[in-house]
């Protein structure tokens, strides 16, 4: 059947080594006067904030800092950048960083033009106003933050991860310079490399998915599967971290126009309960849902796998799927990522995070229909590592 299709993503992308240096320009030739800059401690420390405040100076355009945002972005973050930017009449946002000060960002645009309390926004296009202009600089190959029309604040009172998805928060400008990204740690380049896989895997099989997002998501976890590994083994390899910086781009143009699934619903809520960072949930639980997922999108596991590097020649569609399922489970040992009981997670609050996560508005994209009861199989599986 011929359907319409509305496709989402930022208006301007600078994708490249030194591309950094061209923010302040940009900011400047769309007329924005004075930009609050969201950020983190971690990333000022470094230096890594400065090279964009370098171009905004460079550019005659003023700014003002906020760099209080936590790993999972709270609503006290969001609220205290608020108050900065109305104190200082700021009419844009710069966000640097990966996902978290990205999402801070978006909440933050909304509130600006919209108003009302960020719970406001839980949920599927809820703000009626476009969010003020965010040009977005993302220093992590990994949550896409930069270019999607999604955002996560974590409600620190219900101690849950709240999603927004909202055309009216996409970035304007978004920015991915890989040489930002040189001298990452491994762990970091790991789990953002992973979140990165998880939502190109999930686009590419999403009840949403369709020809362009397909072509994208696949191009996307071939990308991260020839670089993820060399990027982590040498944080200064240029050339891979550009495969990663391309593979998490396209990636997030895909999951931004197709949806996810239940990976990203789980995650949430390890990362709301436990505070357990975004990347590393998805790569624990990834290998675990395609196994339960396999048997309703079999094809598309068999070109995963052949995606990751897997010679499927002479395999059945059958055989080539669970291929790619162990393709996943073997790039994350070689990465790193630990196993869900090494981490806070405990069963005893399986119930709990299992009706959360039937909830997430993630949930919807799953290929296969999901219940409560799976969704806890599921958890303690992970945790079992069976």
């Amino acid at each position: 059947m011929l359907v319409s299709r509305r496709i989402y993503w930022p208006s301007i992308n600078l994708i490249g080594p030194g591309c950094v240096k061209e923010v302040g320009a940009e900011a400047a030739k769309l007329g924005l006067k004075k930009a609050l800059l969201v950020t983190d401690k971690v990333l000022v420390q470094a230096g890594v904030a400065g090279k964009v405040m370098e171009s905004l100076t460079a550019a005659g355009v003023p700014y003002v800092v906020f760099d209080e945002v936590q790993p999972n972005p709270t609503m006290k973050n969001v609220n205290d950048a608020l108050a900065l930017l109305k104190k200082e009449g700021c009419d844009f946002l710069v966000s640097v960083g990966g996902g978290s000060p990205q999402d801070a960002a978006s909440a933050v645009s909304i509130l600006a033009t919209n108003g009302g309390d960020v719970r406001d926004y839980e949920g599927i296009a809820k703000s009626s106003r476009r969010g003020l202009p965010v040009v977005a600089v993302n220093t992590t190959a990994g949550t896409a933050a930069e270019v999607t029309v999604n955002y996560v604040i974590t409600d620190e009172e219900r101690k849950i991860k709240m999603v927004m998805v909202d055309p009216n928060s996409l970035a304007v400008v978004a920015v991915n310079d890989p040489a930002l990204m040189i001298g990452k740690p491994a762990g970091l380049t790991a789990a953002t490399g992973m979140d990165a896989l998880t939502h190109a895997i999930e686009a590419y099989v999403t009840r949403g998915a369709y020809e362009l997002s397909d072509h994208i998501a696949y191009k996307a976890i071939e990308l991260i599967g020839a670089n993820l590994r060399d990027a982590v083994k040498d944080g200064s390899d240029l050339k891979a971290r550009s495969g990663m910086a391309w593979g998490s781009f396209v990636a997030g143009l895909s999951f931004s126009n197709c949806g996810l699934g239940i990976v990203h619903s789980m995650a949430h809520q390890l990362g709301s309960e436990y505070d357990l960072p975004h990347g590393v949930a998805n790569a624990i639980l990834l290998p675990y849902v395609m196994e339960f997922n396999r048997e309703v999108c079999v094809a598309k596991f068999a070109r995963i796998a052949l995606a990751l590097g897997k010679n499927v020649t002479g395999k059945t569609p059958e055989e080539a799927s669970l291929m790619a399922v162990e393709a996943v489970k073997e790039l994350s040992r070689d990465v790193c990522i630990p196993a869900l009981r090494e981490t806070a997670f405990s069963p005893k609050d399986v119930d709990k995070l299992a009706a959360q996560a039937l909830r997430d508005v993630c949930t919807g994209g799953n290929p296969k229909d999901v219940t409560v009861d799976d969704l806890k199989a599921l958890y303690l599986k992970a945790y079992e590592g069976a």
